[in-house]
């Protein structure tokens, strides 16, 4: 079953997460088959920027609680966005919950509908957004954060750009988003890729410097007794214990 289904128009690629029965939980098959879409995107000549969009009225609702992924396979999947020579763009129309939001902050650019959700659910599992935090600690307003990481309270696109997490959202995403896509088909190709490459820098160094602290507290956490009571707590639609 394909997980990512590819479009093209214009020199604009799209990948589509097409899971929508998990909700488009990244799952270890899912983040394997997107970085390998990524990658053919990547090293097409004819593909101009990459726009990362979802089925379903879910982005994506994060890690796969049956089937994730290696931590080190997501770091990888959020660094090969960052570093990949084109633009990303997010394109949100539905919920976005903890590791979906580690995408949407590694794109380039991110828009979404008025209809659009977001929470980092974590601390609520019993686990913290520890990988994620790789392109989203450099991009994100820290005072915002702060707020959203602690209380895993459910926010808007409004609140979503305020933080740094969106760059435009609207009524019609794709309206948002036109004058966006035309712009990078209007840029040349190699001023593109270096110009990317000056803006992501501080986050390819934060990657450099904490990749792997931020994989082992990930998997020590997951681990935990506490991540155990959560995500079972999860799956039956109960409070876990610690709820006051």
């Amino acid at each position: 079953m394909t997980l990512v289904t590819r479009t093209r128009a214009r020199a604009v690629e799209t990948l589509t997460l097409d899971s929508p029965a998990s909700r488009n939980a990244l799952s270890a098959a899912l983040v394997a088959e997107l970085s390998a879409a990524l990658a053919d995107a990547g090293e097409d000549g004819e593909v101009r920027a990459v726009v990362l969009t979802h089925t379903g009225n879910t982005f994506s609702a994060g890690a796969d609680l049956k089937d994730p992924p290696r931590p080190e396979a997501l770091v990888a999947l959020l660094r090969q966005i960052v570093d990949l020579p084109k633009p990303v763009v997010g394109r949100v129309t539905g919920h976005v919950r903890a590791g979906g939001l580690g995408l949407l902050a590694a794109c380039d650019i991110a828009a979404a509908s008025t209809q659009a959700t977001f929470a980092f659910t974590e601390v609520r599992i019993g686990v913290a957004p520890a990988v994620i935090s790789l392109p989203l600690l450099p991009r994100a307003d820290p005072r915002a954060l702060s707020r959203w990481y602690l209380t895993g309270e459910r926010f808007d696109a409004a609140a979503a750009t305020a933080t740094g997490l969106l760059s435009a959202y609207a009524d019609d995403v794709d309206t948002a988003l036109a004058p966006i896509l035309d712009g990078l088909r209007a840029c040349a190709p190699e001023a593109l890729a270096e110009t990317k490459r000056l803006l992501t820098a501080r986050v390819l160094e934060a990657f450099d410097r904490d990749a792997a602290h931020l994989t082992a507290l990930s998997a020590r956490l997951f681990s935990s007794p506490q991540a155990r009571e959560g995500m079972t707590a999860f799956l039956e639609r109960r409070d876990p214990a610690w709820v006051v």
